[in-house]
């Protein structure tokens, strides 16, 4: 495999030339979903882009760094960690392939990266510059789509985030939630996302709302098994609503 070598202020990164770019991976990645190979082949041919190689541990983008690439992975992970007052690195999330990087963040006012991205091993990524996303938006109707919705979804769960923010504890949060999913009908609901999805949604541990799912359980306000969730006692659940904000 042939490949450009440059340093950079750490590490070496190597890009790679176009001609190897994983186009089985790239075409699972949401961004690209509805579009042939072939078509997705053509499109790449005549807009700039690259695939990039870092090394377990560096450094990705730094937080406040511009975002004038959309980013998708191609191999390896990484993850966005954010710094406390104390200086205490959080992590936010791990990334795998075929997921995009900050894709929320490459247009607009203030299109800086939120977090740091570091590689969690050897990694490889595909960017596409902002000029080239431009082009390729311009060019394919299901690319033009597949980001929006991205977009879209992104804003929809930081709404519901922020909603999730009224509520001081987990069970007002889970409370809310389970409400929300049943409408005014009692009965079996069957959880769209996975307790690790919810925990990050409520920007809580999973094991924290675990320990909270288990405990309205025994208390008799819902009866929880696995993703089958039947809400036993609502106005008990409405209660902890109110006194929860």
């Amino acid at each position: 495999m042939q490949a450009v070598t440059f340093v950079t202020k750490s590490k070496i990164i190597d890009i790679l030339a176009p001609k190897y770019l994983n186009m089985e991976v790239l075409l699972k990645c949401p961004l690209f979903q509805g579009i042939l190979q072939e078509d997705l082949n053509k499109l790449l041919t005549d807009i700039p882009h690259q695939v990039k190689k870092y090394s377990k541990g560096q450094m990705i983008a730094q937080s406040g760094d511009e975002c004038k690439s959309l980013m998708i992975m191609l191999k390896g992970s990484v993850r966005g960690e954010m710094m406390d007052f104390s200086g205490k690195a959080i992590k936010i999330e791990d990334i795998e392939p075929p997921k995009p990087l900050a894709v929320a963040f490459l247009f607009g006012k203030d299109n800086t990266c939120p977090v740091n991205i570091i590689a969690n091993d050897d990694a490889e990524l595909f960017l596409l510059p902002k000029e080239s996303m431009i082009m390729l938006l311009q060019k394919s109707v299901p690319f033009l789509n597949n980001f929006m919705n991205a977009i879209s979804n992104r804003a929809q769960f930081l709404s519901e985030k922020i909603r999730f923010l009224n509520f001081q504890t987990i069970k007002g949060k889970f409370a809310h939630y389970l409400l929300s999913l049943a409408g005014s009908v009692d009965g079996e609901i069957i959880l769209p996302k996975s307790q690790e999805e919810l925990a990050t949604m409520f920007g809580v541990t999973r094991p924290s709302l675990g320990r909270t799912i288990r405990e309205l359980h025994n208390d008799h306000l819902i009866e929880a098994k696995g993703k089958s969730v039947k809400i036993l006692e609502r106005k008990a659940l409405m209660a902890l609503l109110k006194n929860d904000r």
